[in-house]
């Protein structure tokens, strides 16, 4: 039923990429801003904190699996689909979403940004 698919969250799905080398420059990343990147079959997102932090999440809404985005309006990520947020740590903070945004661990090694799943 349709109304069950959007009360019921899917099952998590897996990536099956462990570290991501991404074709940007750490520098080329502005304050405040995100962008979508390949992180093996799914998308993720790399976003540069108003403080200036990298961080990276993925970029699959827990709720229906959307893709998020960043919004530099509210300095968070944003799931247009059926208004889910996420701060920047990418706990769930308002709407249908029911957990957090898998965290990634990023590392700027000189002229690349390196995304993993851990450390």
């Amino acid at each position: 039923y349709p109304v069950g698919r959007y009360l019921v969250p899917p099952p998590a799905g897996e990536s099956a990429a462990g570290t991501v080398a991404l074709p940007i420059k750490p520098e080329e990343v502005k304050p405040n801003t995100g962008q979508i990147f390949k992180f093996g079959n799914r998308p993720g997102i790399l976003i540069r904190t108003p403080a200036g932090e990298l961080r990276a999440f993925s970029a699959v809404c827990t709720h229906l699996n959307c893709t998020v985005q960043y919004r530099p309006d509210l300095s968070h990520i944003w799931c247009a689909c059926h208004n889910g947020h996420f701060d920047l740590t990418g706990r769930n903070i308002a709407g249908p979403p029911p957990r957090p945004l898998e965290a990634y661990v990023v590392n700027a090694r000189g002229n690349q940004v390196v995304v993993s799943k851990s450390a």
